[in-house]
């Protein structure tokens, strides 16, 4: 898919972040967009950058780990729009803690975010996008998604799970000879909201000696990478049809460092981790 201009996207996520910045770069190129966000208020100010140019946009209130809600919201676009060519699974959260710690229901809450809504998202709109003729579904894993990290099990989890979802979808879809495509997003620190909305806890202060605040403070200072520069990467990766997009300097240093040291860097990353916290 080269052109955008009369096509339909349909972005989770869309209230901040990349999600926002996703139907923006589309809607200036004349996309027409169905956007859902669990943030009514961010939501509305996203629908509202976007009115004055000129597409057609709808809004859903949506939380993605509810399978019902999903596919309700992927009627409710056909219905407005006739079709869509387009979904952004883009919608996640962030946990931090050590695995003893973290209770089994905050590994079920991170997974029914970040991997079930990735599916949820896909089983709703797969068929509409085959039936429009031409489509493309984009999933938004992470740099967590190709290396492991201290204190990052259940979002590791998450990201891994995106990842082998979105690599074995694409294969699915060429050996069936579909008009839908696929394309894997690992994004490294990226300026979102994520770490605001992040479930933490104690034993991150614990294993590193800094309070919680300090710790997402800390974690924010690697997000470097703006998310309109995120969003337009996102965007080229769909026209080349690619089948797995690195965003940022930090996502290729740690896509080169796993390539170089499969299980060595565990060693290294959480040599820096002890070091940033002594510090």
């Amino acid at each position: 898919m080269k052109l955008f201009k009369n096509k339909v996207a349909a972005i989770t996520g869309a209230g901040s972040g990349i999600g926002r910045a996703l139907a923006l770069n589309l809607a200036k190129q004349g996309c027409h967009l169905a956007l859902a966000d669990v943030n009514d208020r961010g939501l509305t100010e996203t629908v509202a950058m976007i009115k004055p140019l000129g597409v057609r946009v709808t809004q859903h209130v949506l939380d993605v780990a509810d399978e019902a809600a999903v596919f309700a919201w992927a009627q409710s676009a056909v219905d407005a729009h006739g079709h869509v060519n387009l979904l952004f699974n883009n919608a996640g959260v962030a946990l931090s803690g050590t695995v003893a710690a973290l209770s089994t229901a905050d590994y079920d809450w991170i997974m029914r975010i970040n991997f079930f809504g990735v599916l949820y998202g896909t089983k709703a709109f797969l068929p509409i996008l085959e039936k429009s003729g031409e489509g493309h579904i984009v999933n938004i894993s992470s740099v967590f998604g190709l290396t492991a990290q201290p204190l990052m099990s259940g979002y590791n989890a998450s990201k891994y799970a995106v990842r082998g979802f979105t690599e074995s979808l694409r294969q699915d879809l060429d050996l069936t000879n579909s008009c839908v495509s696929a394309t894997c997003v690992h994004p490294g620190g990226i300026k979102t909201n994520v770490a605001k909305s992040a479930r933490m806890s104690d034993s991150v202060a614990q294993v590193t000696g800094m309070s919680n605040k300090a710790a997402s403070t800390e974690f924010e200072r690697t997000f470097i990478t703006s998310a309109d520069s995120a969003a337009n990467t996102i965007i080229k990766g769909v026209q080349r049809n690619a089948r797995r997009v690195l965003i940022g300097p930090d996502a290729r240093l740690y896509d080169w460092m796993v390539r170089i040291a499969p299980a060595g860097y565990q060693r290294l990353v959480t040599a820096v981790v002890r070091w940033r916290s002594k510090a």
